[in-house]
């Protein structure tokens, strides 16, 4: 934002950096997006925050869902 006092600007930090979309990640996991909403009627997958009328995933979460289906683990084995 620009401050209109002394015309510096203002760093706006990006609030959502940690956050994807639905369609971005079933691009990333080569699913479509009714897949993403199915799984989360049923609550399969990892979890989503609707932000608004969208729905969000954490990066973070993810990773851990892929993990845990991957290699039946919370995280990844630190040897990768």
């Amino acid at each position: 934002m620009k401050d209109m006092q002394d015309g510096s600007v203002e760093e706006i930090p990006d609030l959502l950096a940690d956050w994807i979309s639905r369609e971005q990640l079933a691009r990333a996991l080569g699913l479509t997006t009714d897949t993403l909403s199915r799984w989360e009627a049923r609550r399969q997958g990892p979890p989503c925050t609707r932000i608004g009328r969208k729905s969000c995933y954490r990066r973070l979460a993810i990773q851990e869902h892929v993990c845990l289906q991957f290699y039946g683990l919370g995280m990844a084995p630190a040897t990768m």
